[in-house]
């Protein structure tokens, strides 16, 4: 696919079938863009290198994917990464087999077992072998520096270093850093992954009828996921009726009913990886109450006027600041966040609103390429129904650029609305 500007990208929908006449991402191009931008973190922490261990933060490197799930809970490969040098994929075999065909991998090596399932009463051991591998690494790689980043250090790794002359740094912030200023191909991929969680969203909508259980209408968004390529949903957040409020309860066997509210969150990883985070609320059956009508003009009404902060040079307190307000009986059940980054999944920032920011909140700066989705949950506290509402966007020089295209409930809303 020729060379698109962040602009450009976020208004097309990519083929992704085998073709020939078609224009595909390219996906090198891709993968240089993550490495070098993580390397350019790498650099500006002062590190010598990282040694990466969550499967999102392996495939943002490299590429490399596989048995991601697994992976988040049983350690089975690392990766290291320099700021100078080769990039080494430990894995088992079959991973060292896909991960020698990516050229952002220069060697693959086993990997020492690092998890309790397969390190048992010897973790200790195996701990030590490992540092010991790490330290070589560095100082063969590190160009004197002796501070390694390290994600998901366990309590073991710091004993495991001693004596081995080597800082042991968190490798979150450098990660982080790295994934927030996305490419022209990731809006690509993200674009993709949305156009699937569409898919499967008016799947559900068109399928939504009484007697139908929430799991049941859940399945519907997993089925167009997989069948499309993606690789999974982070959460089970879809509920009815009176467990619409609060808001974030999983689905259920619970039976939809005539009249009743669903609500709603994709919460959707898609092919290539990247995230869809999108949130909407149907009604089943039934023409809604000027009740349900008011909840659901109040949320739309707020992510449209937050829509109009998420602008370039915007700092997130700014935004906390001019964030839309509910009247007071909805505060107490709001959402956790104005908005947040996305991109391989949730990621930094998360722009809270003003009754949370002093106590937990922090500041920074939107900027050209980030991409957020853009929050709302209503619903009285001690109410029997909610609405959940939720977009992504693009941040670029003249604002931001809408990427969710999926329509929201003509029967809900009282004024002309995109």
């Amino acid at each position: 696919m020729n060379s698109l500007t962040l602009e450009q990208a976020a208004d097309v929908t990519p083929v992704t079938l085998l073709t020939d006449t078609e224009a595909q991402i390219d996906m090198r191009r891709l993968r240089a863009y993550r490495l070098q931008r993580l390397r350019e973190q790498i650099i500006k922490h002062d590190l010598a290198a990282v040694v990466l261990f969550s499967p999102l933060s392996i495939r943002y490197a490299s590429g490399a994917r596989g048995c991601a799930l697994f992976s988040t809970h049983i350690v089975s490969g690392y990766l290291f990464v320099p700021a100078q040098g080769p990039v080494i994929l430990f894995d088992h075999e079959s991973g060292q087999r896909r991960g020698a065909q990516l050229e952002t991998i220069d060697e693959c090596s086993p990997a020492i077992p690092l998890s309790y399932m397969f390190g048992g009463l010897r973790m200790d051991e195996w701990m030590t072998r490992w540092a010991k591998e790490m330290a070589d690494l560095v100082d063969q790689y590190g160009g004197g520096n002796r501070r390694l980043g390290i994600e998901r250090a366990g309590t073991r790794t710091p004993a495991a270093f001693d004596g081995l002359n080597i800082e042991v740094a968190d490798a979150m912030d450098v990660i982080e850093a790295a994934r927030n200023i996305k490419s022209p191909e990731e809006i690509l991929c993200m674009n993709h992954a949305i156009a699937v969680a569409e898919t499967g969203m008016w799947r559900m909508r068109e399928a939504l009828k009484p007697g139908m259980s929430e799991i049941e209408l859940w399945s519907l968004l997993w089925q167009a996921n997989i069948e499309h390529g993606g690789d999974w949903i982070e959460c089970r957040l879809l509920s009815a009726g009176d467990r619409t409020n609060p808001w974030l309860q999983e689905a259920s066997g619970r039976l939809i009913r005539p009249g009743e509210l669903v609500a709603f969150d994709t919460d959707l990883i898609g092919p290539f990886g990247y995230s869809a985070d999108i949130s909407r609320t149907y009604l089943c059956a039934t023409k809604p109450t000027p009740y349900q009508k008011e909840l659901y003009q109040r949320a739309y009404d707020e992510i449209h006027h937050n829509f109009e902060l998420m602008q370039p040079g915007m700092t997130f307190k700014e935004i906390t600041e001019k964030s839309f307000r509910q009247p007071d009986q909805f505060i107490p059940t709001r959402y956790p966040v104005v908005a947040h980054g996305i991109g391989m999944s949730d990621e930094w920032p998360a722009i809270l609103y003003p009754q949370d920011y002093p106590e937990a909140g922090y500041d920074g700066v939107l900027e050209r390429g980030m991409t957020l989705c853009v929050e709302s949950y209503v619903g009285e506290d001690g109410g029997c129904e909610g609405v959940k509402l939720e977009q992504q966007i693009l941040i670029t020089d003249n604002g931001y650029k809408l990427l969710t295209r999926f329509p929201f409930e003509d029967d809900f809303l009282s004024r002309t609305h995109e």
